[in-house]
């Protein structure tokens, strides 16, 4: 692996709140055309994570590096460089979903000729072309999601982060999400980070990153993981890794 393979590089980082240690010395990677799972119980620190890697807060020490710019000391390349699918629903409700796609294609400074012929690209990714007039409010929860990925693709950035993208999805929904992202790897060598809960969406990943209580605690194939840990299954696995705290989560 070549410094110019690695899309993210996050080196011993440490984010406090207060007394609270969100995140201690936590260091991970992940190359272009990689699916890397972030996997974790409530409260592991995912989020805080992906706070700082998507530039809203600052660690208080260590490195993070997006396409090779620190963040820190060059945040408008590093930052243009992530495509984000939050949580957190960031869609305009009244706007179209056309009107949605344009308006970050705006922000980015994108011409509008190469706008539409992005947004058109995307749009058809996400099997939503025939919608692109209908406001956002007129949408289900999954399609929603899609707007919200599709819009993530415009910038063409180099690695895509999927913050519990699926959360409240059903199934199917949460099954063509991820599909269409693991098409992405594929098809445009784009690095993935997805954050999740969920033991059935890690199996997808060709690596994981157990994360608890602050810390990286194991990182493997989710083969890896169940030769490691001796166990039939991935939840088993996690299971053990996390204390049996995400009996939930891996069921």
């Amino acid at each position: 692996m070549t410094v110019s393979d690695i899309a993210l590089a996050v080196t011993d980082v440490v984010k406090t709140y207060g007394p609270n240690r969100a995140l201690d010395g936590v260091s991970m990677s992940v190359r272009r055309g990689e699916f890397v799972a972030l996997l974790g119980p409530n409260g592991a620190g995912k989020s805080t994570l992906f706070q700082l890697l998507s530039g809203l807060f600052t660690p208080n020490a260590g490195t993070i590096e997006v396409a090779g710019f620190d963040i820190r000391k060059n945040a408008v390349p590093a930052l243009s460089s992530l495509g984000i699918v939050f949580q957190a629903p960031t869609l305009d409700p009244e706007l179209s979903v056309l009107s949605n796609l344009k308006f970050h294609t705006e922000l980015h400074g994108i011409p509008p000729s190469i706008a539409r012929a992005r947004i058109a690209t995307e749009l058809a990714h996400v099997g939503l072309t025939e919608r692109q007039k209908e406001p956002v409010r007129n949408l289900s929860g999954g399609n929603k999601r899609r707007v919200e990925l599709a819009r993530s693709l415009l910038h063409d950035p180099s690695i895509l982060l999927m913050d519990e993208a699926t959360v409240g999805l059903d199934i199917r929904s949460r099954r063509e999400i991820l599909n269409t992202v693991l098409r992405l790897k594929r098809e445009r060598q784009l690095a993935i980070l997805w954050a999740t809960h969920l033991v059935d969406e890690a199996e997808e990943a060709d690596r994981i990153i157990v994360m608890l209580k602050g810390k990286v605690v194991k990182t493997g194939t989710p083969d890896d993981l169940r030769s490691d840990l001796g166990t039939k299954t991935l939840g088993e696995a996690f299971l053990k890794l996390t204390d049996g705290e995400s009996a939930q989560e891996a069921a």
